[in-house]
């Protein structure tokens, strides 16, 4: 793994040790011996981790975390504090102003590699997500960070995995109150109900009598549901190699008994900000994903939908020699709508056919808004005379009622013209083609005199 590294302090001894240390590792290191020079290099240069001292002039360590969480282009960055600040009191604040970790020097070589090998691959994944998001829609970052404490005031659920009734209870209690806890003695069990809880954190006891409390978190790392819930290992004092084991396999964080109630909530609120930020993160992928392909008034797919997935449709029928069916349908003189009553009657129009569209198609039938008043449905393992049929009744359907415009307070008269065509085994058969023939269909009907169906083979 390689990565760029910023090692702030104000002393030159420390800096080149901590350069040695990574660069021996072959990450890529660069450093600034005090709070402003790491913050313009932080807005001026990608850097996939800060390892910060407190203790600087100018302004100090955690001033420059707050800030560099604060600024939506850098909160994503992890920051280690490395300091020789050892207090709780100065844990808590820098845990508090959003730093990732608090390692005390001199630093143990084996947890620095350790936790900067665990937060880089965790950095990422956030860059993945930020770039889907960005790609996929110009997305707002900062409104996004403003959201990620909350979920509309919903307690954050967490789950504790510990064999030892009294061991949880003294664990959780601090946390009742803010939190939801949920406690599982069995160890076999703790991965099915991670799995059904939608849990923001896990919290898994190091030590079972009779179960390696690393195969849990493995488990819960491998399953769809719960690749991303933040894993926070309960570890005692002396377990160093389990601790490294830990986050190499891809736990978020861990802490030592006997567990201090403060930075226990502190750290849990950092891992539960953080995921509701890649929640938030994923769900903005999905809604833009989903607003690319559907058109915004009526709900249905839209052309670019269409375009991409009728070729897959008409393949596939293609391929395994299936039936498929085509329909266009045109909203009969819709510019006499838009003219006469406006254009929100007209959008009336278009949402209730829609409506009445959706209930005369199957679900496995594709419905999109083709442009303006046509519309398309795919009809797939659908023969041409099932196809004529159900083009037949959604055209007397539309004209036996009415159409609401304006609240309710009209009611007009509206009828459609629909093509209809069905694939065609042939070698030069592909998606344009029943398109072309489904048109010319539509065409004949409109010509005939509308409000009618017309079917045409080939």
């Amino acid at each position: 793994m390689t990565a760029r590294i910023l090692v702030v302090d104000d002393i030159e001894a420390n800096r080149d040790l901590l350069e040695t240390r990574l660069t021996a590792e072959y990450f890529n290191v660069i450093t600034a011996r005090d709070g402003h020079d790491a913050l313009a290099i932080c807005s001026e240069t990608s850097v996939d981790l800060v390892l910060l001292d407190i203790m600087m002039p100018g302004i100090d360590g955690f001033e420059v975390c707050e800030r560099l969480k604060a600024n939506a282009a850098t909160c994503h960055i992890p920051v280690v504090i490395v300091t020789a600040l050892d207090e709780m009191a100065d844990r808590l604040r820098g845990l508090e102003a959003g730093a990732d970790d608090f390692l005390t020097k001199p630093v143990n070589e084996m947890q620095l590699l350790a936790r900067v090998r665990s937060l880089l691959r965790l950095k990422m994944l956030t860059d993945e997500l930020r770039l889907r998001a960005v790609t996929a829609r110009d997305i707002g970052l900062e409104n996004l960070l403003d959201n990620t404490n909350g979920e509309g005031g919903k307690k954050p659920k967490i789950l504790v995995v510990d064999e030892r009734e009294t061991s949880a209870e003294k664990f959780v209690k601090p946390l009742r109150g803010a939190f939801e806890i949920v406690h599982a003695p069995d160890p076999n069990a703790a991965v099915f109900t991670a799995a059904e809880g939608d849990f923001d954190t896990v919290f898994v006891a190091a030590k079972f009598s009779d179960f390696d409390a690393l195969r849990i978190c493995s488990q819960i790392r491998s399953l769809d549901r719960t690749r991303f819930v933040p894993i926070i290992l309960v570890a005692e004092a002396d377990d160093d190699d389990l601790i490294k084991r830990a986050l190499e396999l891809g736990v978020n964080d861990y802490i030592v008994r006997p567990v201090d109630s403060n930075e226990l909530t502190a750290r849990l609120r950092t891992q539960v900000k953080r995921k509701r930020y890649h929640d938030g993160l994923r769900d903005n992928v999905a809604a833009s994903i989903e607003l690319a392909v559907t058109d915004g008034l009526t709900g249905l797919h839209n052309r670019r939908y269409l375009d991409t997935h009728l070729e897959t449709l008409v393949a596939r029928a293609l391929n395994r020699g299936k039936e498929l069916s085509l329909l266009i349908t045109d909203i009969d003189r819709f510019k006499d709508v838009n003219d006469t009553h406006g254009h929100d009657a007209g959008d009336d129009v278009l949402r209730e056919f829609a409506r009445r569209l959706r209930i005369n198609v199957r679900g496995m039938d594709l419905a999109c808004r083709y442009g303006g008043e046509e519309f398309v449905i795919v009809m797939p393992d659908t023969a041409p005379h099932v196809a004529a049929e159900v083009a037949e009744r959604l055209r007397a359907q539309i004209e036996s009622e009415g159409f609401s415009i304006e609240n309710g307070a009209h009611s007009i008269d509206v009828t459609v013209s629909v093509g209809v065509t069905s694939l065609i085994q042939s070698e030069a058969e592909n998606a344009k083609a029943l398109l072309k023939r489904a048109d010319e269909a539509l065409y004949e009907a409109k010509t005939n005199g509308r409000n009618q169906v017309v079917s045409r083979a080939a």
